[in-house]
């Protein structure tokens, strides 16, 4: 049986996969109208849509299912520390490390050397942790 940590790495990796999937998706669909009128500029802006994408997508489903798309595949919960339903509030915080690759690997490493548990910090800050649906 895997850790919750290994868990935890492949649920993230699960998420990022749905993300870039769904903008895939998008920037085919974008196509249809960039290309003929050589609107290519609307590319650029991605890059200011995908952090945007990315916690929305967190913060939604986080904040109304308790878990993500890779999360539930792997049966993980996000929960607050008294084990109920957490807050828009608390989805943000614990999230905003999210948005690019480096601020989630510090994110990870101060939690893990500094913090009080295995949570991340911004999930400490947030007082929220993630737990196996088995034990809630």
């Amino acid at each position: 049986m895997a850790s919750l940590f290994t868990k935890r790495i492949l649920a993230y990796l699960a998420d990022y996969f749905v993300i870039t999937a769904i903008l895939w998706i998008l920037a085919q669909i974008l196509a249809i109208v960039v290309i003929p009128y050589s609107l290519f500029i609307v590319y650029s802006y991605f890059i200011y849509l995908l952090p945007v994408f990315i916690m929305v997508y967190f913060v939604l489903l986080e904040k109304k299912r308790g878990t993500t798309i890779g999360k539930n595949i792997l049966s993980l919960k996000v929960v607050s520390e008294e084990g109920k339903d957490i807050s828009y509030k608390q989805a943000i915080i614990r999230n905003l490390s999210k948005l690019y690759y480096i601020p989630i690997i510090f994110d990870l490493i101060i939690g893990k050397f500094f913090g009080k548990s295995n949570e991340r910090i911004l999930g400490q800050l947030s007082k929220t942790m993630v737990v196996e649906e088995e034990t809630i």
